[in-house]
C-alpha cells in the first residue's frame, strides 16, 4: 500500500525547487519518462525496487544511466528515493507532481475513449468545445477501445460521460432485466 501522504510531501518539495528554477516542465517531462520506464514490468523494475541490491549500487547504476539526460531535480529524486529505500513511492510521487502541475496551468485531465481513432480535425473541436461547456482547460488523453463499438466516453476526474454504443446497450440491458 503506497502512502499518499509521504508521496503528496515528497512531490510538494520536488515541484517546490522546479519552480524556484522555473524549470517545472523539463522536471515534469524527465519524471514521467523515469516513471514509465520503472513501471513497465521486466528487469529494469525489478532492478529499482529489489530490495536486495545495496543502495551504493543503485545509485551508481542510475547516476551512470540517468546522468546529464535528465534535470538534476529530477535526477536526484529518484537517487533520495533509492537512498531512503523508498523506490515503491516513485510512482505515486510523479502522480501527485503532475498533478500538482496541472492544478498550477489550472487544467484537469480529460480520457476521451472512442472506437477507433478520432479524426485530427474533429479532434480540437471537441476539444474546445468540452472546455466551453465546463469553463476548464483539459490536458486530453485519447485511448482507442474498440470494444465501444462506437461513440465516445468521456472522463473528465471523477465524472464520467459514456455516449457510446456499448454503453447504451448495457443501459438498455439494465432497463429491461428491471422491467421484467
Amino acid at each position: 500500500m503506497v502512502n499518499q501522504t509521504l508521496a503528496r510531501r515528497y512531490a510538494f518539495a520536488i515541484a517546490d525547487l522546479a519552480r524556484e528554477q522555473n524549470v517545472v516542465e523539463r522536471v515534469s517531462a524527465d519524471l514521467r519518462t523515469v516513471s514509465e520506464a520503472l513501471a513497465a514490468p521486466g528487469l529494469i523494475h525489478d532492478f529499482f525496487v529489489s530490495p536486495v541490491i545495496d543502495r551504493p549500487a543503485k545509485e551508481r547504476a542510475l547516476l551512470e544511466v540517468l546522468e546529464g539526460k535528465m534535470h538534476p531535480i529530477a535526477l536526484h529524486s529518484v537517487l533520495l528515493l533509492v537512498r531512503k529505500r523508498r523506490e515503491s513511492l516513485f510512482g505515486a510521487i510523479v502522480d501527485e507532481y503532475l498533478a500538482l502541475e496541472r492544478a498550477a496551468r489550472g487544467v484537469e485531465t480529460l480520457t476521451v475513449e472512442s472506437a477507433r481513432p478520432i479524426d485530427r480535425a474533429e479532434y480540437p473541436r471537441l476539444v474546445a468545445s468540452l472546455e466551453a461547456v465546463y469553463g476548464k482547460k483539459f490536458d486530453v488523453t485519447e485511448v482507442v477501445d474498440p470494444s465501444l463499438i462506437g461513440g465516445l466516453r468521456i472522463m473528465m476526474g471523477d465524472r464520467r460521460i459514456d455516449d457510446s454504443i456499448s454503453g447504451r446497450l448495457s443501459a438498455l440491458a439494465r432497463e429491461l432485466s428491471q422491467s421484467t
